[in-house]
């Protein structure tokens, strides 16, 4: 490859570090690129990681300094558990793990950024996907004046297989192969898998990929019913146990993995464009979903909920898209969180070869009341009331009928 003129202007960057493929070759590109001094930034959200290791090699490939911050806590309290409670879910499937931690990271990252005195940041996403768009929109809202570069929209690399070459050729030890090109994206919430062999949407996943959940064939053939309480509408106790955020996801990981709970192969809609082929693994998050709504269902009055759920794909959306410290986003948030406040009870699940089923729930501030909704005799509901409801929302049927029977409704 020939030499790359320097580019100057920037001073100092912070590089948003995995330790993985794409941003080991940036940091070096960058160095030489840019010619300024490089800060990584590797952010610990529950991605089971040797971060030490990450933060070593980063040093080795060229940077001058890496942080390791531990962002697990905040990672689940302020963005997994307000998505929840806001039934939070992409296109009919997906949960937004992937989404959810790059605002997460990004913030850790501006914090660095102000620490450090940086003139700008750096990320490894690729021009075709979401993430550079999710990175890129929390920082411009976090500081407006940074400086982004994105290597991949810039350097001369097609792919995986260039920058396989280039690691080699300026001795980067990496982990990725020609024979196992598919990418990974963990985090305490989920695992993502994309690209590679799973580009083809008609190809099985291997089932050697799966990291959190065991295959459902080989899940336990005795069910494992759990308990999981909620207060206004965050999850606080699995089984009675009261644990904190961390330690709940997981537990709730352990649990639901074991039982191969927690598995999507879906094609999606990237905000760029284009279709793209995801597989997610979300054991906790799934189980938390579930019976989530179970206690939601008891609590929350119908037009309410309904309300709520007419605006779940707007919140999702913007999640997905990297809007999430957007007003719109926040506005939404607020709404949902006041939604929340009565959902407060426990919901008892079976988990069961890739099931959830909701056996149970209940609720100090359930609005069910067995004594108007039994068809045994009752002194609350007087059936007969029913007739003139009925006539009622009738009307504009039975109108649209006789004027169709006249034959003078016209097409």
């Amino acid at each position: 490859m020939p030499a790359m003129s320097k580019t100057p202007s920037v001073r100092k960057v912070v590089m948003a570090y995995s330790g993985g493929l794409d941003t080991s070759v940036a940091v070096r590109w960058v160095a030489e690129k840019y010619g300024c001094e490089i800060v990584c930034f590797c952010s610990d959200i529950g991605q089971a990681e040797d971060l030490e290791a990450a933060r070593a090699k980063a040093l080795k490939v060229g940077a001058a300094k890496a942080v390791v911050r531990d962002q697990r806590l905040e990672f689940v309290r302020d963005f997994v558990w307000p998505a929840l409670r806001g039934g939070a879910i992409y296109e009919g499937y997906y949960l937004l793990g992937t989404s959810l931690a790059r605002p997460c990271i990004a913030k850790g990252m501006m914090d660095v950024v102000a620490e450090e005195g940086a003139d700008a940041i750096c990320h490894g996403a690729t021009g075709k996907g979401n993430d550079q768009v999710r990175f890129e929109l929390s920082s411009y809202a976090l500081k407006p004046d940074v400086r982004v570069i994105a290597p991949w929209r810039e350097w001369d690399l097609k792919g995986r297989e260039d920058c396989i070459a280039y690691a080699r050729a300026h001795d980067i030890s990496i982990s990725v192969t020609k024979e196992k090109p598919y990418s990974t994206d963990a985090n305490l919430y989920h695992i993502s898998y994309e690209g590679g062999i799973l580009e083809d949407p008609w190809a099985e996943a291997p089932k050697g990929m799966w990291k959190l959940t065991v295959d459902p064939e080989d899940a336990p053939d005795a069910p494992r019913v759990v308990e999981i309480a909620f207060e206004s509408g965050t999850p606080v106790a699995i089984d009675g146990e009261r644990l904190d955020s961390v330690a709940l996801l997981r537990r709730a990981n352990e649990i639901a993995g074991e039982h191969g709970v927690g598995r999507v192969d879906i094609v999606e809609n990237r905000f760029v464009g284009m279709k793209s082929r995801g597989c997610y693994e979300t054991p906790g998050g799934t189980l938390f979903f579930h019976a989530h709504k179970a206690v939601e269902s008891l609590t929350l009055d119908r037009q309410v909920l309904q309300l709520r759920d007419d605006l779940v794909p707007r919140y999702a959306q913007a999640v997905y898209n990297g809007f999430w410290f957007a007003p719109e986003r926040e506005a939404l948030q607020r709404l949902f969180d006041d939604i929340q406040r009565p959902v407060t009870g426990v919901a008892r699940v079976k988990l069961y070869k890739g099931s959830v089923t909701v056996l149970g729930r209940k609720s100090p501030n359930s609005l069910y009341r067995q004594d108007v909704v039994t068809f045994e005799a009752d002194d609350v509901y007087h059936q007969g009331d029913a007739e003139g409801f009925i006539k009622l929302h009738a009307l504009r049927l039975r109108l649209a009928a006789q004027l169709a029977a006249s034959g003078e409704r016209t097409s």
